[in-house]
């Protein structure tokens, strides 16, 4: 693949996990009384970079998409939330990817498990309320079955784009 047809689909990723983002933060979700639920469809673009092109590609589509988000519809607290989510999703990501023990679905939803507890650990932190943590098991199982959904839709356009990932 030439340097410019990278820049190119890495540009295309980006915009397209910007664009999910923004279509999450028009989902009513929070609004009936689940705070902090979202499908995670952003993260999409992200493990896509994560299989076809490596950690730091997928890192820098991540970062990228955080800030804009913030920038445009978020707060600063919504930024910390983000920001330590979507580290700790990227890093379950690139270390059980890394393994090959796991499909892309099994990869999705740690991942998003993952989110899930890097955001209570930021509330938690600025709140200082230790009683968030019984909101976990809730937001594991939601983290884990919209990953799971996440990964079986990654797979589904790796297979039939015939992507090769990046080892």
């Amino acid at each position: 693949m030439t340097k410019t047809r990278k820049i190119a689909i890495l540009g295309l990723l980006t915009a397209l996990c910007f664009g999910l983002s923004y279509i999450e933060f028009l989902l009513p979700l929070s609004r009936l009384g689940v705070p902090g639920i979202k499908p995670g469809l952003a993260n999409l673009c992200v493990m896509a970079a994560l299989y076809k092109f490596g950690l730091k590609e997928a890192a820098g589509i991540n970062l990228i998409r955080i800030i804009l988000s913030w920038m445009f519809f978020g707060s600063f607290t919504g930024l910390l939330y983000s920001l330590a989510g979507g580290a700790l999703s990227l890093f379950a990501m690139a270390v059980l990817k890394k393994t090959g023990l796991f499909s892309t679905v099994g990869v999705s939803a740690a991942a998003g498990a993952a989110h899930n507890v890097g955001q209570l650990a930021v509330a938690a932190a600025i709140t200082d309320a230790s009683a968030l943590w019984y909101y976990l098991p809730v937001l594991l199982s939601a983290g884990a079955v919209f990953g799971a959904v996440n990964g079986v839709i990654l797979g589904v356009i790796l297979e039939r784009t015939g992507s090769k990932t990046k080892k």
